[in-house]
């Protein structure tokens, strides 16, 4: 069975109606439409030699002299992270990890999605779902899931641990591609309270960043009778129209209006996914050179480096995000969540209803200082409200913090849930 990719090689094994035990099994009878399938990752040696051939064939651009990164990724820096990619990358070595871990797909609403799915051996262990954005995949979060799901392995206590959950959002990755219109951000939030459901999970917790900061949002809110509670690594919180001082400190206003000037020539990107994802994806699906190229640059925007990008994410870590996106041929599908998001399109005709809940689940924010988004906290507040129940200033990190700063994030998370735990 496949995935009806032509250059993607998965193996897949027979599908299951009752996967193994506990929160595996279905209470849905074993449709096709229902059945959850266990995935491997499995690329095929034609696609990477395909991959390789294509970067030695790379045709390059001049550049500006002494420019460093002010018109964008260096042209030093890009042809030794493409000869890294053609000579010493090894997709094995990074598929193999991937493949260390449970996954599955089923089918949302017409989609194909892929999820990690890895089981506490702790009795009483919390569900929790971890959502991505983009430029993101399940990759991102391969540092935490050991740390969330065997705490005592890594300092922490039995109560601590979950039962992770890692989809690979609609038209990223593994998952399939969207073929209709309106599969926005916050359908893509409904397909993945439906997946927790179909896991057989009637009270999980939800952690994400970038879009899937506002897709647990979206969770807490809308699904607050099954969402324990949402931590975000990306709190949003506009500017307040009315009183927009107060409750904040001359410190948080400079660092907000200094990470707006630092990233002021850095938001064409959303512009143009936004408005004109498809002529953009001709060339990001044809060059992986220049696929890497604007991902990478988004990974030097919002990272705390100090410089050498280097220091925050290793070659491998880079490359194995942005190979995913390579050999699923998903970076054109995953740019149109800023599309669906920024236009205001019918329900996909394929969609389920999705009954929601009135009662608002607690949420949480970790705000790193490299973040896109650099808010006060009272804007946050004042925008969340009375769910707001925890803030965590950390002392480095950026946008990527489940690659960048694994350790922070995951303690993070913990006292989250404690706090929620204890409003029980």
């Amino acid at each position: 069975m496949s995935l009806h990719r032509p250059r993607l090689s998965v193996v897949l094994c027979f599908a299951l109606s009752v996967v193994a035990d506990g929160p595996w099994s279905l209470a849905q009878d074993a449709s096709p439409s229902t059945v959850i399938r266990p995935f491997r990752v499995q690329i095929a040696d034609d696609v990477l030699d395909d991959l390789k051939s294509r970067l030695a064939r790379t045709r390059w651009p001049d550049e500006i002299e002494d420019a460093g990164w002010d018109y964008g990724v260096p042209l030093k820096y890009q042809r030794e992270l493409t000869e890294y990619w053609r000579m010493k990358y090894d997709w094995r070595k990074h598929e193999a990890e991937l493949n260390s871990f449970s996954q599955f797909v089923t089918q949302i609403d017409g989609v194909e999605m892929h999820f990690l799915h890895v089981k506490s051996k702790h009795e009483n262990a919390t569900p929790l779902v971890l959502v991505h954005g983009w430029p993101g995949s399940v990759w991102e979060f391969h540092k935490i899931i050991g740390p969330l799901v065997d705490p005592t392995a890594h300092g922490g206590k039995a109560d601590d641990a979950f039962h992770v959950v890692c989809p690979s959002l609609p038209g990223f990755g593994f998952s399939g591609r969207p073929k209709e219109r309106g599969w926005s951000s916050q359908r893509m939030a409904e397909a993945t309270a439906k997946l927790m459901a179909r896991l057989g999970y009637s009270r999980y917790g939800a952690q994400g960043g970038d879009w899937g900061g506002g897709i647990v949002r979206w969770l807490a809110s809308n699904d607050g009778e099954h969402c324990l509670g949402s931590h975000s690594n990306f709190p949003t919180g506009n500017q307040p129209t009315d009183d927009a001082m107060r409750g904040v400190t001359p410190r948080e206003i400079e660092r907000h209006q200094q990470r707006v000037k630092e990233l002021n020539d850095h938001r064409a990107y959303g512009a143009i996914q936004g408005t004109r994802p498809q002529t953009l994806g001709y060339g990001l699906n044809d060059s992986p050179t220049g696929l890497a190229a604007w991902v990478v640059d988004k990974f030097w925007a919002w990272s705390d480096h100090g410089g050498n990008l280097e220091s925050s994410f290793s070659k491998d870590e880079l490359l194995t995000n942005i190979t995913i996106y390579w050999v699923t041929n998903t970076m054109p599908s995953s740019v149109r969540i800023y599309f669906e998001s920024q236009h205001n399109q019918a329900r996909p005709p394929s969609m389920t209803p999705f009954t929601g809940s009135t009662k608002p689940a607690p949420m949480g924010f970790a705000l790193f200082p490299k973040e896109i988004n650099v808010p006060p906290r009272a804007w946050v507040e004042r925008n969340v409200g009375s769910s707001m129940i925890h803030w965590t200033e950390m002392p480095r990190g950026g946008h990527f913090a489940a690659l960048e700063s694994p350790k922070l994030l995951a303690n993070d998370v913990r006292e989250f849930f404690h706090k929620v735990r204890e409003q029980k």
